[in-house]
């Protein structure tokens, strides 16, 4: 989700090779029209499911991004100037009331989007709700009215990867390799989820923030698509410097992304593009070929690992050429990645809020879930993402109960480790993906004395209690499960676990009783 709005190309660094994307994504509940390709892939988790039994729902962080009623101006304050302007509209920073968090929105005019246009930005929010990955941009919710799309993503203020790169030239291989890693990290996760971007490139990986712990954030989905392994991809999409050649024969997969890693790679340490022309024609001549060379006198002090790793990514044959994970288990990596271990006490704090972890209700599940992903603050995570990267040694952005044990093994006996392994599996992994995602993997180990304040508390009852009545209804539960629980039978049920005085509502004092156990006091 760009926070650039659809600059103008201004180089051919910045020019498509089909027309200007738009961000994508869900369709848009009050019209009808195309069924995306994500839809025709079997997302079930976004599809209205009855369900018939309490325990048939699944808490999923995906159910919170959502289409709003109502106008953005009702639950944000949007600020001046805009942040980005393009040809289809401008990115705003924009302060969400109810929690005081900064955010940007995309906001979008309807009447200047094409039905293509339209479709692809249906598709990205579509996909970007289902991600979960500390290196992906996140979005939180969307709005509509008769003349905007409005959409909603964290705000990223270190500026984009492109714009480093102008002014640093070229990098060592120590930044170079933390940059490309976080890269590659996401791209693992997304392969790892059936999904390809297809358009990497500097200008769409932004950073979170301008101090020394900046995360950089993969962005721009709107050429991005579910795709089967089976069958080969056609469209021809891309950016020139950036685009693999297999992709202009128009027959592909998704390791036409990891070519473009490999382009990234390879100016990161020598500040200009592998096939160089200013014009666009002349570049992917070059790419058709493929040919390019390390003789210029900036890659006298580069290691011969790094060439070796960037011929990997940027071998012709896509059979050949690394996948995500194997460029993640180069060498190249072990030796220039310097990212500090995490300290054993840190570690031990983390598994143990994970192990000590229990939720029985699925109102407690949905709301602490909420928290985490609305309301817990950037520096609340920092220290959890460092653990989760080092426990997650495939870097598919998703802890599998192998790695999960190999942790807890530097802490605990082998048998116990299994036994506690097994438990937690069952208690953490909620939307039942066999694996813990990161939001699973925060909400266990964060802390939760911290997370379940009373003015957190107070703030996420109120972003439910949508009619400020002091309650919570049938209604604002089905809201909160994004509606894709039909049944009132099964809200009700919800409801019940936590209504005292079965009055058919949850008051403050339930939620706040209710969220507490969580602490186990």
């Amino acid at each position: 989700m760009g926070q650039c709005a659809s600059k103008q190309p201004d180089s051919p660094t910045r020019e498509d090779i089909s027309q200007p994307q738009m961000p994508g994504g869900f369709q848009f509940p009050d019209e009808s029209g195309h069924q995306q390709e994500s839809q025709e892939n079997g997302q079930e988790q976004q599809q209205q499911i009855k369900k018939t039994n309490i325990q048939d729902v699944i808490v999923s962080q995906a159910h919170f991004v959502q289409q709003n009623q109502g106008t953005v101006t009702h639950d944000y304050m949007i600020l001046s100037p805009p942040l980005g302007k393009g040809a289809y509209g401008e990115v705003r920073k924009a302060i969400h009331k109810a929690s005081g968090q900064l955010r940007a929105i995309k906001i979008i005019k309807i009447n200047e989007v094409s039905q293509e246009d339209k479709q692809n930005l249906e598709n990205e929010i579509d996909i970007l709700r289902n991600l979960d990955h500390p290196n992906i941009i996140k979005i939180f919710e969307f709005y509509k009215d008769s003349n905007y799309y409005y959409i909603v993503s964290e705000l990223c203020t270190g500026g984009e990867l492109f714009d480093k790169i102008i002014e640093e030239k070229s990098f060592d291989e120590f930044k170079a390799c933390n940059i490309i890693k976080q890269v590659l990290q996401a791209v693992n996760y997304c392969h790892s989820n059936k999904i390809v971007h297809r358009d990497l490139k500097p200008e769409n990986l932004l950073y979170d923030n301008d101090t020394p712990s900046q995360t950089l954030k993969v962005i721009d989905f709107g050429t991005s698509r579910y795709y089967d392994p089976e069958n080969k991809l056609t469209q021809r999409l891309g950016t020139p410097y950036y685009i693999a050649p297999e992709v202009l024969k128009k027959e592909y997969n998704e390791k036409c992304d990891i070519w473009s890693c490999g382009v990234i790679l390879y100016i990161l340490l020598c500040g200009y593009p592998p096939f160089a022309s200013k014009v666009d024609s002349e570049i992917l001549e070059k790419v058709k070929l493929g040919e390019y060379n390390f003789n210029k006198p900036e890659w006298r002090h580069v290691s011969q690992d790094a060439k070796n790793l960037i011929n990997n990514m940027l071998q012709y044959n896509p059979q050949q050429r690394y996948s995500a994970r194997q460029c993640l288990q180069d060498k190249w990596f072990t030796r220039y990645s310097n990212e500090p271990e995490v300290k054993l006490s840190e570690l031990q704090q983390c598994l143990f809020n994970m192990k000590t972890f229990r939720s029985s209700q699925k109102l407690q599940e949905a709301a602490y879930m909420f928290l985490v992903n609305y309301v817990s603050t950037k520096e609340e995570k920092d220290q959890l993402l460092k653990t989760f990267k080092q426990l997650d040694t495939d870097g598919d952005g998703m802890l599998s109960q192998q790695e999960l044990l190999n942790g807890y093994k530097k802490i605990m006996s082998a048998v116990k480790a299994e036994e506690e392994v097994k438990k937690i599996m069952d208690q953490v992994d909620k939307n039942k993906s066999g694996k813990i995602d990161y939001s699973e993997f925060v909400m266990a180990t964060c802390n939760r004395q911290n997370m379940l304040s009373k003015e957190k508390l107070q703030m996420a009852f109120k972003m439910f209690d949508k009619d400020n009545n002091g309650s919570l209804t049938v209604d604002e539960i089905r809201k909160l499960f994004n509606s894709h629980i039909q049944d009132d039978e099964v809200i009700k049920d919800i409801i019940k676990e936590v209504d005292k005085n079965q009055d058919g509502q949850i008051s403050f004092a339930e939620f706040r009783d209710m969220m507490l156990n969580l602490t186990g006091n």
